[in-house]
C-alpha cells in the first residue's frame, strides 16, 4: 500500500495566535513494500508525519493518500479512520503509551477484539505475533507493565502486528534493545518486507539502523523536507547532514577516513561483513 503527501502541512491551534507550525508543504511518496525512512534532529517533526499516516491527526493543508483513501482538513470519518487504522499499524516511541492492560496477552487481543476476530483466530494471531517477536507463550499472562523495556517495546510490536496491517510505522524502535535484539529485530523487518510484501516506515535517531534497512530516506530539517533519495545518495552528503546535526553511518564514516587519508577508496558498503572483505583485499 502506497503513501502520498501533496503540499501537506499541520499546524497545532491554527489560525489563532498560538498557532504552532510543525509541518510545512511536504511532498513525499513512500513506496508499497519498500522500507522508507524519515530521519532528522528532535522537534523536525518526524513523528508528526507517523502521526498524519495513522489518521491520529488530520492535515491542516494539503491532501495525504493512504491507498485508495484521501485524507484532507475536510474529509475525515469514522468508518474512514476505522479503514485506515487497521490497515495502518503504529508502534509508538514509548510502548508503555500504547498499553490497555494487565496481561500481555490481552494488550496484544486489544485491537482483535475491537474488529471482532473470532475466539480462535484471535488466539492463533495473539501466539504468532508474539513468536514472532522472540518470545514465547510464557510471556502471555505476564504484566506488560512490569517487563523490560526491551520486552515491552517487543510486546508493542507484536500488538501492531497481530492485526496484521499493510503498512508499519516504527518510532525510535531500537530504544531498549542489545545489540543481539537489533541483530533480531533487523531479521524480522526483512522478513515482513520480502515474505509478507509490507510497506514499512522507520523513524530513527539510529542512523546505522536506518543505514541497514532502508530503500529510501528522507531527511526533515525546519518543517520541511530539507533532501531524498536512495540511501546511498543521502548519505554521500556528509557535510550537508553534519550541518543540520544528523552524522553519517560508521561504515561510510569509515570509508571516507580511508579515502581521505590513505587515498583508498573501498566504495560503498551497508554490511559490515562487506567491508572487512574489502579492507582484507586492499589490505592484501
Amino acid at each position: 500500500m502506497e503513501v502520498k503527501f501533496e503540499n501537506v502541512s499541520f499546524s497545532y491551534n491554527p489560525n489563532t495566535s498560538i498557532e504552532k507550525e510543525v509541518l510545512k508543504n511536504i511532498n513525499l511518496i513512500i513506496e508499497e513494500g519498500k522500507i522508507t525512512s524519515i530521519i532528522g534532529k528532535s522537534g523536525s517533526g518526524k513523528t508528526t508525519i507517523a502521526e498524519l499516516i495513522d489518521f491520529l491527526i488530520i492535515p491542516t493543508e494539503g491532501k495525504i493518500t493512504i491507498g485508495e483513501n484521501e485524507i484532507t482538513p475536510k474529509k475525515s470519518t469514522l468508518s474512514k479512520t476505522k479503514k485506515i487504522r487497521k490497515d495502518v499499524g503504529l508502534v509508538f516511541q514509548f510502548p508503555e503509551e500504547q498499553f490497555f492492560n494487565m496481561t500481555v496477552e490481552d494488550e496484544i487481543a486489544f485491537s482483535l477484539k475491537y474488529y471482532k476476530y473470532k475466539t480462535d483466530e484471535l488466539k492463533k494471531r495473539v501466539l504468532d505475533s508474539l513468536t514472532m517477536v522472540g518470545l514465547d507463550e510464557s510471556y502471555l499472562k505476564r504484566n506488560p507493565f512490569t517487563l523490560s523495556n526491551g520486552e515491552k517495546r517487543k510486546v508493542a510490536i507484536a500488538s501492531t502486528l497481530a492485526l496484521n496491517p499493510k503498512i508499519i510505522i516504527f518510532d525510535e524502535p531500537t530504544i531498549g534493545m542489545d545489540s543481539q535484539s537489533k541483530k533480531k529485530f533487523i531479521s524480522l523487518l526483512r522478513k515482513l518486507k520480502t515474505r509478507y510484501q509490507k510497506t514499512i516506515i522507520l523513524i530513527s535517531h539510529d542512523i546505522d539502523f536506518i543505514h541497514v534497512l532502508s530503500d529510501y530516506i528522507y531527511v526533515l530539517d525546519n518543517k520541511s523536507i530539507y533532501m531524498e533519495g536512495k540511501k546511498y545518495d543521502v548519505f554521500k552528503r556528509q557535510e550537508e547532514l553534519e550541518n543540520i546535526e544528523i552524522k553519517v553511518p560508521k561504515m561510510i564514516e569509515f570509508s571516507n577516513l580511508v579515502k581521505n587519508t590513505k587515498g583508498i577508496k573501498i566504495g560503498y558498503r551497508d554490511n559490515i561483513n562487506d567491508l572487512i572483505k574489502d579492507i582484507y583485499r586492499y589490505v592484501k
